[in-house]
């Protein structure tokens, strides 16, 4: 298992009941009691330090590499059921984009969401997570289909941002963006999001319009990642600490701010540690949010969410 820098003291302290138990295990010596000593320790000591972290230390948590990604949900959930769709339509399947149907139970759900890689071959075929504009409008294709059959949405949002290459500025990545954006808003089935590590930027946004809005504890979302934000401020990435407390994109930070709607608990140390326990949250939150939505006439639905979002921020008229 990989571990940050500030979770080196977990790590020392796993290493020793490691030891014990090893010892327990290779010899006569009764090591029950210092075994329980040491694991009640370190159950202190995760409580400590994840109760305490900074804006920065959860953006590394979002980020760690163990982490759950889209696709980990999405087969934990439908139980092999999930059946992925391809393509936009237009110009080709953008595979930092996926989307299908699938069943929780006995609903049907259409899944969209950004996939990141494991590895750097996988890493570079999913193109880190960045989708490009036939990602958005393979998205929007999906969610149009799924207004047409009365599925319900469901939009995990993990990326760095939409790709900013060239290529895709020429496809018209910030039209296929607003276009979803505005798609979205007035699309007449329930649409549930959760962002389940990073949510940068447009990128985003281009999936983060729905009727519930959830964060993951240890996740973050924000206009722009700390290191951009950092290296336009003060021209070097050594700031990127401060940028986050700046930023204010923890996922207390937006609920207080009412930009999302819950905040949907991880386990003690992050998604990662027990990954079933984290699937099985969310499948709850889903199933829940859905008996919510689903006795709403999609006018009202409609309604609802367009209020929602315009009540975002304050302004001057």
């Amino acid at each position: 298992m990989e571990y940050l820098d500030f979770e080196q003291p977990i790590k020392e302290l796993e290493d020793q009941l490691q030891k014990c138990q090893l010892i327990g295990d290779k010899s006569a010596v009764d090591v029950t009691d210092t075994c329980a000593k040491i694991t009640e320790r370190l159950v202190d000591l995760k409580k400590d330090i994840y109760s305490n972290l900074t804006a920065w230390q959860r953006v590394q948590v979002s980020r760690h590499p163990s982490r759950p990604y889209t696709l980990d949900y999405i087969n934990a959930l439908t139980k092999g059921s999930f059946l992925e769709l391809h393509g936009d339509r237009t110009v080709k399947d953008d595979k930092a984009m996926i989307g299908g149907l699938g069943k929780i139970g006995d609903q049907s759900f259409m899944f969209i969401g950004q996939q990141k890689g494991y590895n750097t071959k996988t890493r570079q075929y999913r193109n880190f997570g960045m989708a490009n504009p036939e990602g958005y409008r393979k998205a929007l294709r999906l969610m149009k289909s799924a207004e047409k059959f009365d599925v319900p949405v469901v939009c995990f949002v993990d990326t760095p941002g939409a790709y900013p290459g060239l290529e895709a500025e020429e496809r018209g990545q910030g039209e296929a963006i607003a276009r979803n954006i505005l798609e979205m808003s007035r699309l007449k089935v329930p649409i549930i999001v959760v962002i389940i590590g990073e949510g940068a930027s447009g990128g985003a946004l281009g999936i983060g319009v729905g009727d519930r809005v959830f964060m993951l504890e240890n996740t973050w979302y924000s206009v722009i990642s700390p290191e951009s934000c950092s290296s336009i401020l003060w021209r070097s990435w050594e700031y990127k600490e401060q940028a986050a407390e700046a930023l204010k994109l923890t996922a207390k930070d937006m609920r207080r701010h009412k930009l999302i709607d819950a905040i949907v608990k991880e386990p003690l140390g992050g998604a990662h540690t027990d990954r079933n326990a984290m699937f099985e949250t969310v499948r709850k939150t889903i199933c829940n949010t859905f008996i919510e939505l689903k006795y709403k006439p999609a006018n009202e639905l409609v309604q609802e969410r367009m209020e929602k979002f315009f009540a975002m921020g304050v302004y001057n008229e």
